[in-house]
């Protein structure tokens, strides 16, 4: 039996160990770029043109840093982030936590059904909530019948459909000096709308369920891989740690990247001809004429994939959360009947979002409320991610790095502060 903390030889090296790293910060960072947050992107790239490209840049390594204080409190605790709050904080707190966090992904899943539905619709598959419905019932039924590895396997494939959306802007013939010159040399947003953009992107990238997410499947990971059967493992290795670094940068760069070309792609053809889109069914039909039928087809497509990417996340993150509020048996490992109160958390998210899509709700208004539920929980977990993070005894001395929690400090202050400016403005 290898000692503790130490690696096990051989261990592969250069394109290989690469490849092997990506998971749980790969699925995460690409399920980030949801059929909701195409839609974000595409409003905010109609309006503003490529006013907001430079926030991609800003983004990435907050969010990578986020990402990865997440990845090292699963990898170290083995337990997902809703048990180690518990650890610092009541219950009943915690628990309200997990409440917004299931009301914001309700929205979201709603406007991702809703998006998905759409583009079948418009590949003339049949009715729209037909395939809402089709999908998330599949999308449970999948969840309950795939094991763990099985489902994550699904999903870091299905990262790939998100490259459709790089194709599209290249289709689009953008001028590449103002992309340069609005990428290099940002400029701040003016009055409530432009806040209130701004706020949305932050809220779309800097996601609460990708935060429960990447914990508990680093949880998951172990447990797959019969690490948690040890004795002794009660944190990692440092060559563990640098892997997931490297998935979590590559998911983050990917989900960053994806959202750039999304903005650029409709600044160069939507907000260049004039068009006002309300949603990614508004925003591809625009697309058609503007740059052709092959970006209309990649749009399109790319919505079901993201979907289906993004939904099982947004559902699964949920259900982790109430679990470890509450002490569920919990794990897309465990078979439906050992882990009920889990799978119900999971089933009620995503067909809650489908009951949404009945009521015709407005796709803009439904995008709003998601970005500022999201918007007010990022903070407040941020901060509490810090205080447990920093915490040597709950992070079994291995707390985050001074540097990583000074980014999130940071990171948590620039989304108090978007959500002041909108408030004064909107006062």
């Amino acid at each position: 039996m290898p000692k503790p903390n130490e690696d096990t030889p051989p261990k592969p090296k250069g394109l290989r160990r690469f490849l092997g790293a990506l998971g749980p910060g790969l699925t995460a960072g690409a399920a980030d770029d949801d059929p909701s947050g195409v839609a974000t992107f595409s409003v905010v790239g109609a309006k503003f043109g490529t006013q907001f490209l430079w926030t991609a840049l800003l983004t990435w390594p907050l969010m990578a840093v986020v990402q990865m204080m997440c990845a090292r409190v699963g990898m170290v605790t083995g337990k997902g982030l809703g048990g180690a709050l518990r650890e610092k904080f009541p219950r009943w707190l915690v628990g309200i936590g997990a409440v917004a966090l299931l009301a914001a992904n309700l929205l979201n899943i709603a406007a991702d059904l809703a998006g998905m539905g759409d583009a079948m619709e418009m590949l003339h598959a049949g009715p729209r909530l037909l395939w809402v419905w089709v999908y998330g019932i599949g999308i449970c039924l999948l969840a309950i019948r795939l094991r763990y590895q099985q489902l994550a396997s699904v999903l870091k494939w299905l990262a790939m459909v998100l490259l459709a959306y790089i194709v599209t802007a290249f289709l689009a013939k953008p001028h590449w000096g103002q992309v340069a010159h609005d990428t290099f040399l940002p400029s701040l947003p003016h009055g409530k709308e432009g806040w209130s953009s701004l706020v949305a992107l932050f809220g779309t990238t800097i996601s609460p369920f990708l935060f429960f997410w990447q914990a508990s499947q680093e949880v998951e990971e172990d447990k797959a891989k019969g690490r948690r059967l040890l004795a002794w493992r009660r944190n990692a290795t440092r060559r563990e740690l640098g892997d997931r670094k490297l998935d979590v940068w590559t998911g983050t760069f990917f989900s960053n990247l994806v959202m750039f070309f999304i903005i650029l792609t409709a600044a160069f053809t939507l907000h260049a001809h004039g068009k006002d889109v309300q949603s990614t069914k508004d925003a591809a039909s625009a697309l058609q004429p503007l740059a052709g039928d092959y970006a209309f087809l990649l749009f399109t497509g790319g919505l079901v994939g993201a979907g289906l990417l993004a939904i099982p996340t947004l559902a699964g993150s949920a259900a982790y959360a109430f679990a470890e509020t509450f002490d569920w048996v919990s794990g897309l490992d465990k078979r439906f009947k050992r882990a009920v109160s889990f799978y119900a958390v999971f089933i009620v998210a995503t067909v809650g979002g489908a009951l949404l899509d009945l009521f015709h709700l407005d796709p803009v208004k439904v995008l709003v409320w998601s970005a500022v539920v999201n918007g007010m929980l990022a903070p407040f977990l941020l901060v509490a991610l810090l205080l447990v993070t920093g915490d040597n005894k709950i992070m079994q001395g291995q707390p985050s790095p001074l540097l990583n929690r000074v980014i999130v400090g940071f990171t948590a202050l620039l989304m108090f502060g978007g959500l002041g400016a909108m408030a004064f403005l909107g006062a």
